[in-house]
């Protein structure tokens, strides 16, 4: 979801040495046109299953949010959703200058319907969820302990 943090969270994973991925870029996905004439943005889908199983060496952090995206989830080795409350995901993207998403009011709108409508759906999917009003060290922190216990072994 937009202004929970997945882009600074994936900066600092990167500064801590791990390969990550943002997908939010044409690199990753493309228009689809929908049986209602309306378009979507969504995963390529042999991209990002090349991404995934080509990965061989330490953790892969992947962030995006798109609405294909439970077509990979067996790729995966953990699904992790990040949150925090409207207010605060809203004032992180007013704040923002890395990103123009959300800076219109049917962007908020939106952001506001998929805080309503999406978000239980994600959370429906995901094996974590992680606080984002936490400091950024501790939901980094939270992240590689995750992904550690899936490469820990028995």
């Amino acid at each position: 979801m937009s202004g929970t943090g997945k882009s600074t969270a994936l900066a600092e994973l990167g500064a801590r040495g791990h390969r990550v991925v943002d997908t939010d870029s044409d690199e990753w996905n493309e228009w689809v046109a929908l049986p209602d004439g309306s378009q979507d943005w969504v995963w390529r889908l042999d991209a990002i299953t090349e991404l995934l199983t080509g990965h061989r060496a330490g953790h892969l952090f992947v962030a995006g949010c798109r609405s294909n995206q439970d077509r990979c989830y067996p790729l995966f080795d953990r699904i992790v959703l990040l949150s925090a409350p409207i207010d605060v995901m809203l004032a992180r993207i007013v704040a923002r200058t890395t990103n123009q998403f959300g800076k219109s009011p049917a962007e908020r709108a939106k952001i506001l319907a998929d805080h309503a409508e999406v978000q239980p759906l994600l959370r429906a999917g995901v094996d974590l969820e992680i606080d984002t009003t936490a400091p950024l060290g501790a939901v980094v922190d939270q992240l590689e302990r995750a992904a550690d216990l899936v490469h820990a072994g028995p």
